[in-house]
């Protein structure tokens, strides 16, 4: 009696329990959202906030060189080794790093006007394909001299080859490589291009070259369009001209080297899944797309002046969102190998510069 008495006692409690937590109120949804809602904001506003910071930066007489996006990346690398970052603010930094940044590279495509760079000729083009195919093949090379990681060497060669840090953040996606890999290549690139430019600046006087020569030169051999920038200012307006011009070429040219990259890292896994599982960079034909619009000058200069500036903004929000997920640990792993690899490579594409001098005295 006793035993059925325990029996009964104890499912009831049980009962009892179940009912209560039927009765209690259900986990509250909305609250978790806007949490999730609020650490995003946290994130993105922490990136906003070193970008506005390296913007100020920016413009000091010597960090010019180095542009915003350079210092929003350094800038976050040292918050996250010294002041440490906040786990509720993960999801708004990889918003930053990744969705904002592919929406600046986009609104980028409005600094170019496609009829410019046909206008300037065979030349031009010529140089640019020259620059790219070299420069790329040469420290996919050192990279294998050197031992690096193979995906290391590919956005090395490509910050180099094309354009900087846009060029990496390209890259990166469609070769499905570490985070950290990417910051170390733009931080590589970011440092050796502020030397080139302002080694440029001070050879120029010296340089038996003429101001346009010298322009073409900034522009076929530096790595930021910032770089490129300040270094051709020396030589004047035609200076300036010839370097942006021959700069954007190849910018423009990143779109089709992104999608023949995709196709040498992953061609594994297209000949087994087909072209279905071929990483494409969508976001580089929105910038294509930004481009053609430019080109038609359906939009007014003034709304594409705030355009530029957005994307510059939302570049460097993504740079910061990349050095604030980097360890310096992650720098010491590599050691000194991917700044030997992105050094060499320097050099060799400034030893192409007699054979581009001579494509565009000759074309």
């Amino acid at each position: 009696m006793n035993e059925n008495c325990d029996t009964f006692n104890l499912t009831n409690t049980e009962v009892i329990g179940l009912e209560a937590r039927k009765l209690q109120p259900a986990p509250q949804e909305r609250p978790a959202q806007k949490s999730k809602f609020q650490r995003v904001i946290k994130g993105v506003a922490l990136t906003l906030l070193i970008a506005i910071t390296a913007g100020f930066i920016a413009k000091l007489p010597f960090f010019q060189i180095m542009g915003i996006m350079i210092l929003s990346i350094l800038i976050g690398m040292v918050w996250k080794n010294t002041i440490q970052v906040k786990p509720d603010y993960q999801e708004g930094i990889q918003f930053s790093s990744k969705v904002l940044l592919r929406a600046g590279i986009i609104l980028l495509g409005f600094r170019l006007n496609l009829l410019d760079i046909v206008a300037a000729g065979y030349a031009v083009l010529a140089t640019d394909v020259l620059v790219i195919t070299f420069t790329m093949l040469f420290i996919l090379l050192l990279g294998k001299v050197f031992k690096l990681d193979k995906h290391l060497s590919m956005l090395i060669a490509a910050g180099t080859a094309i354009c900087g840090a846009a060029a990496i953040i390209a890259v990166a996606p469609i070769i499905k490589n570490k985070q950290e890999h990417t910051a170390i290549a733009v931080s590589c690139i970011a440092i050796l291009g502020t030397v080139g430019a302002l080694l440029y600046i001070f050879l120029f006087p010296y340089l038996p070259i003429s101001k346009y020569e010298y322009g073409v030169l900034t522009g076929a051999t530096l790595h930021e369009l910032a770089h490129v920038v300040a270094a051709a200012v020396p030589g004047g307006a035609e200076s300036s001209q010839a370097a942006v011009i021959v700069k954007l070429g190849r910018v423009l040219l990143l779109i089709p080297v992104a999608l023949l990259i995709s196709f040498i890292m992953n061609r594994k896994e297209l000949a087994e899944k087909g072209l279905k599982s071929l990483p494409i960079p969508w976001f580089i034909f929105g910038f294509l797309f930004a481009s053609f619009i430019n080109t038609l000058q359906i939009v007014p200069e003034s709304i594409v002046t705030y355009l530029l500036l957005l994307s510059v903004y939302l570049l460097a929000m993504g740079m910061a969102g990349l050095g604030l997920n980097v360890n310096y640990k992650d720098f010491a792993k590599e050691g000194l190998k991917p700044v030997g690899v992105a050094v060499v490579g320097f050099a060799g594409l400034l030893a192409l510069s007699p054979l581009i001098l001579f494509i565009f005295r000759m074309i």
